[in-house]
């Protein structure tokens, strides 16, 4: 038997709405034993955290402002999450970081917001659930700053390169890793990577309900919910690693998880 961590959901998204219960066994089910859910903005992991606090032990979650929402940071803001922090189901600082692909909030706001996180990380020493997106060059000097001082972090749904993972390897990262690696077409290059990156600095996640992986079969898809991405669907990301690697899907399961529990401070199950 296998047991498994996704390291990143979005279960308070709307698609998730009058589900969630099912959604949680139907992962469970699937040896997805634990999960955690990613916060996004200030309301965002309050309710994270509220939902979290409903499933002990099975639910987690990350308190933080995505870089998509660095405007919406106020003065209010880094205390709000500093709260959260405090609660033993809120595990990580993050979602954070930069996103200059969509630029949803402007790059200085971003970078104001990125590095408040920073300074919030190394304060309470939980480590960083970290979002980077067409912003390699400046998340990599920002970080660096403060580099001597963080916690752990991981860099969640990598899709970048090979030289970029190696960036963050150096820097004593995680790389996490979604169900776009099953994109043969859009992320073929994710196969070299997989390949050079050591297993005890790899963790999966589904993003769900988002990332849906390629090679989920058709009749695993619920009706009315042919594209939604989610927890119960992480052994595809799993399977995708121990193909690349050529190893057993049990070594992928046992290091992935140990890397989760140990990263996040998770209770053993």
């Amino acid at each position: 038997m296998n047991n498994y961590i996704d390291i990143g959901i979005n279960l308070t998204n709307r698609q998730f709405e009058g589900d969630i219960d099912d959604i949680i066994q139907d992962a469970l089910d699937e040896e997805v034993l634990q999960m955690i859910l990613t916060g996004t903005s200030v309301r965002n992991s309050q309710a994270s955290a509220q939902l979290a606090k409903q499933y002990p032990d099975v639910l987690y979650s990350t308190a933080g402002i995505h870089p998509h929402d660095a405007k919406s940071m106020t003065n209010e803001s880094i205390p709000a999450l500093r709260k959260l922090l405090q609660m033993k189901q809120v595990v990580s600082v993050g979602e954070c970081g930069l996103d200059f692909d969509r630029d949803f909030s402007p790059r200085p706001i971003q970078e104001k917001c990125y590095k408040a996180h920073l300074a919030l990380a190394t304060e309470v020493q939980k480590p960083l659930f970290l979002h980077e997106r067409a912003a390699f060059s400046r998340f990599v000097s920002i970080t660096k700053e403060h580099l001597p001082k963080l916690p752990q972090g991981v860099v969640h749904c990598f899709t970048g390169t090979l030289t970029e993972a190696k960036a963050y390897l150096d820097m004593g990262f995680y790389l996490g890793f979604t169900g776009a690696i099953s994109d043969v077409k859009r992320f073929s290059h994710l196969k070299e990577v997989l390949t050079y990156v050591p297993l005890d600095k790899i963790m999966i996640e589904t993003d769900a309900p988002f990332m849906l992986p390629k090679n989920v079969p058709t009749g695993s898809l619920k009706k009315y919910h042919e594209r939604r991405n989610e927890p119960a669907f992480l052994p595809y990301v799993a399977g995708t690693i121990a193909q690349f690697k050529g190893i057993s899907l049990d070594k992928v399961a046992e290091a992935t998880t140990a890397n989760a529990k140990q990263f996040f401070n998770l209770n053993v199950k």
